[in-house]
């Protein structure tokens, strides 16, 4: 069992940047795919962006070329780095770690950190 711990969220102006990051303690960090999901006032949570255990990625489409997800395994962290911010970005973020095995998937998530955008 894994447990993780986001940070980094804030207030920011449209066109700002934000790092966030997540910790991840109590197991084998390089064996979960991590991902960053988002959820805003209203709507279901939803995929940012994922990597996997060999740092393949995938982004949503809308913060494609904007938004950079990467890894650490020494340090346990996964980052996201949200370039170009626009209002439309403010959510709740969300750290998941994902450890597949032969039957199912096991998912663990954050407690989420809020990013605003506005001016």
């Amino acid at each position: 069992q894994v447990q993780v711990v986001e940070s980094g969220g804030g207030l920011v102006q449209p066109g700002g940047s934000l790092r966030l990051s997540c910790a991840a303690s109590g197991s084998i960090f390089s064996r979960y795919t991590m991902g960053w999901y988002r959820q805003a006032p209203g709507k279901q949570r939803e995929l940012v962006a994922r990597i996997g255990t060999g740092g393949s990625t995938n982004y949503a489409d809308s913060v494609k070329g904007r938004f950079t997800i990467s890894r650490d395994n020494a340090k346990s962290t996964v980052y996201l780095q949200m370039n170009n911010l626009k209002p439309e970005d403010t959510a709740v973020y969300y750290c998941n770690a994902r450890y597949s095995s032969s039957f199912r998937d096991y998912d663990y998530w954050g407690q989420g950190t809020q990013v605003t955008v506005s001016s």
